[in-house]
This record gives structure tokens, C-alpha cells and sequence, in this order.
């Protein structure tokens, strides 16, 4: 008695078309999540640009002042390269660093390079303690203050024009004795302006929000934005960018090379994305915890009626069948004739499942085998439900002629 052993097919082991019953509503949810991706990036590509940017009409953007300094004649470009920064800088051009702590260590050494000698005007907006540093040694980052409306109190043209705006955020201190504090907090100034060589000057910003398209037109933000960056008739607008290939020339100074200040890499983050990964990760743990609800210990309970044997066998079967688990089936019928055999044979219980115990004593009980005990008694599963029952008949035959002979 011989059984087949080729190609069989598990129950852990999925066909195709298991597989694919299984996978394709994920995989129907997945693409339909790709595609409406897709969909919204295409639809919104065009017009939305990032925080302070000179061509976004978000609430953050800033191309209400952009237009508003166009219609007076100021020739407005955005550059997104250091390189592209330092060459336009010059007597005539009023250079607007929106992020300056972005900028590595090497970034911020050339461009300090770039602006010390220009003539021209470069306003830096709300540059950290380190960015301040390398681009204007000679002013300190002292605190950070509330954004809200301050009066100027200083003398600085502009400043006294405009009036009440709304300032605050980095806080700058300086030994200049040329240095113009305007809108201060504390004695520390949020608006500062450094004369510098020619008619040239630097101007620090301890916030940016004068210039966002939401509170232009409150206060005296206006006034003081269009002051600021149109005294020249070209304004180039910096935005730095993480793919800038200056970035690459860095020295590697154990780690300040890299994003300085973490609120700028978040102001690279588009708006409303933060909102919907904290609601995303919301809505995945209020998964979890109504997924968690289902599952428990187990509890026995006494059933309401007797089963009988005959139909918890038939019952399992079947379960197996819908399964095509042959292996499980398989396994289920070897271990229970080697438990029923073993003390017919003298081995105990514990060393039935053991072929190097159990196969010499069947070997020595039966004198003439005809069949691979080692196959028949601990083989692999049968291939179809053909051997299936063949093995089923083989178990049942060794089983008779144990008990018999």
C-alpha cells in the first residue's frame, strides 16, 4: 500500500483565486485612495503653493502683497536657489529671505557674503539664534514674543507711516549704535533695521504675518509691507528649497548644517496636511480600539443539548473540506491511530508521536508490512481527497492487523 505524495496542497498554502477573493477588496480600496490622490494633486497643482509664497492666495500666501507692489512698478521674481539669490542682489534690488533658518551653515555664510556688499536691501524673515549669527553677527535673537498689535515707537520712516501693525515673534538686540529698533517688547525689538554699506541696509522681521494675504489688510500691515519691499524697483523673492544643490556643499559641523529651526521644515508642509494626518492617526486609533472590543478571552459555556460524536466529526470534517485542509485532516487521523496502536504495541503515550519509538515496534509486532510505515504513519499530506481516503483505509488496515496480530 502505497500513497501519493506529489504537488500536495495545504491548508496554510492559498490557491489564486483564494488569494485574489481575499486581496481584491483592499486592493480595490488602495486604488481608489491612489487615484483620488492623484486626481486632487492634479486639480490643485496649478494654484497652491507653500507658506509666504509671492504666487499663493492662501490664507498664509502672499500674493496680495505681491500684486499690490507690481501695480507699483516693483519688478517682483521668485528665486528657490541660493545661487539664483546672490546673483540677483545689487544697489537696485531689495533681496526677502522667507526662511532663513532653512539655509545650512555653508548657505548662510555665502549669502552673508552675497549681502554684506550689495548696497542693496535685504530683509530676513524671522531668522533663529543661529541664522542670526552667521547672516548679522552683530544682532542677538534675545526671546520670542506674541504676534499682536504694537504701536513703533521709533523713528524710522516707514515704521511711523504705518503705524499699529501687527508684530512680535523672534525678539533681536544689537550694540549698533546706528541700529533703528522699532515695535518693541520688553526693550527687545521685533522690527530692526541695520544700515549697511552705501545705501544698503538689512532689515530683520520677527514675524511674517504683516505680509500673509489674511492680515494684510488689517492694521497698518500694508502700509508697512509695501514700505519695506518696494523702496527698490526689484524685489527678489527668496523661498529656500531642500533640493537647492547648494545645500550639498556643506561642511559637515556635526549636525548644524541641516534645518536649523523645526518651525521651517513644518512651514514646508502644505496647509491643512498637518490637520489631516492628526485626524488620519485619530481616526486609526478609534479603529483599533473598536477592532480590540471584538476580541477577548475565551468563555466556556455549557451547551444547551448533548452533541453527539458522530456529528462533531462530521461537522469538523466538513470544515475541513470547505478549508481543503487534507493536511490538517491528515494529521488529525495519524495522531489518533498512533495514540489508539501505541499501547497495543507497548510504547507509552508520550513516544507515539516519536518515529524512532514507534516505527521498530510496529515493525517487530508486524512481520510482514506492505506499506512504508514511515510514510503511511508520519508522511506528508495527501495530494487530493482521492488520497485522502486511500490514507484513511491504510490507518484503518494497520490499525486491524495491530490489534489482531
Amino acid at each position: 500500500m502505497t500513497t501519493t505524495t506529489s504537488g500536495p496542497t495545504t491548508s496554510g498554502s492559498r490557491t489564486p483565486r483564494q488569494v485574489w477573493q481575499r486581496a481584491r477588496g483592499l486592493l480595490l480600496a488602495a486604488l481608489i485612495l491612489v487615484v483620488a490622490g492623484v486626481t486632487l494633486a492634479a486639480v490643485r497643482s496649478g494654484g497652491q503653493h507653500g507658506r509666504l509664497d509671492p504666487r499663493s492666495g492662501d490664507p498664509n500666501g502672499s500674493r496680495a502683497v505681491a500684486e499690490l507692489l507690481k501695480d507699483r512698478g516693483v519688478a517682483v521674481d521668485v528665486v528657490t536657489t541660493l545661487a539664483e539669490a546672490a546673483g540677483a542682489t545689487g544697489p537696485d534690488t531689495t533681496l526677502l529671505v522667507a526662511g532663513p533658518n532653512m539655509l545650512t551653515t555653508h548657505q548662510q555664510q555665502r549669502l552673508h557674503g552675497a549681502i554684506a556688499g550689495s548696497a542693496g536691501r535685504t530683509v530676513l524673515i524671522a531668522p533663529g539664534g543661529s541664522a542670526v549669527a552667521r547672516l548679522v553677527p552683530e544682532v542677538r535673537q534675545e526671546a520670542r514674543g506674541p504676534v499682536i498689535a504694537r504701536p513703533p515707537r521709533c523713528e524710522l520712516p516707514a515704521a511711523r507711516a504705518a503705524g499699529t501693525t501687527d508684530m512680535g515673534g523672534a525678539l533681536y538686540a544689537t550694540d549698533a549704535h546706528d541700529a533703528v529698533s522699532c515695535y518693541p517688547d520688553d526693550e527687545l525689538a521685533s522690527l530692526l533695521v541695520l544700515p549697511g554699506r552705501g545705501n544698503g541696509d538689512t532689515v530683520l522681521l520677527g514675524s511674517a504675518d504683516i505680509l500673509h494675504n489674511d492680515r494684510l489688510d488689517q492694521q497698518g500691515n500694508a502700509s508697512l509691507g509695501l514700505q519695506l519691499l518696494g523702496s527698490r524697483t526689484h524685489l527678489v523673492w527668496y523661498l529656500p528649497s531642500l533640493d537647492d544643490p547648494s545645500a550639498a556643499g556643506d561642511g559637515g559641523d556635526g549636525g548644524d548644517g541641516g534645518v536649523e529651526e523645526e518651525s521651517g521644515l513644518i512651514g514646508l508642509i502644505p496647509s491643512g496636511w498637518l490637520w489631516g494626518t492628526l485626524q488620519l492617526a485619530l481616526a486609526a486609533a478609534l479603529t483599533a480600539i473598536w477592532r480590540a472590543r471584538r476580541f477577548g478571552p475565551l468563555v466556556t459555556e455549557r451547551l444547551p443539548v448533548a452533541i453527539r460524536a458522530s456529528e462533531s466529526t462530521e461537522g469538523r470534517a466538513r470544515l475541513y473540506r470547505k478549508a481543503d485542509a487534507r493536511d490538517r485532516a491528515a494529521a488529525t487521523l495519524r495522531a489518533a491511530t498512533r495514540t489508539r496502536i501505541s499501547p497495543l504495541l507497548g510504547v507509552s503515550p508520550r513516544d507515539a508521536d516519536s518515529p524512532a519509538v514507534l516505527l521498530p515496534a510496529v515493525t517487530a509486532r508486524l512481520s510482514n508490512t506492505g506499506s512504508d510505515l514511515s510514510s503511511l504513519l508520519f508522511g506528508p499530506a495527501p495530494a487530493d481527497d482521492a488520497a485522502l481516503v486511500l490514507l484513511t483505509e491504510q490507518l484503518d488496515a494497520l490499525e486491524r492487523e495491530v490489534r489482531t496480530s
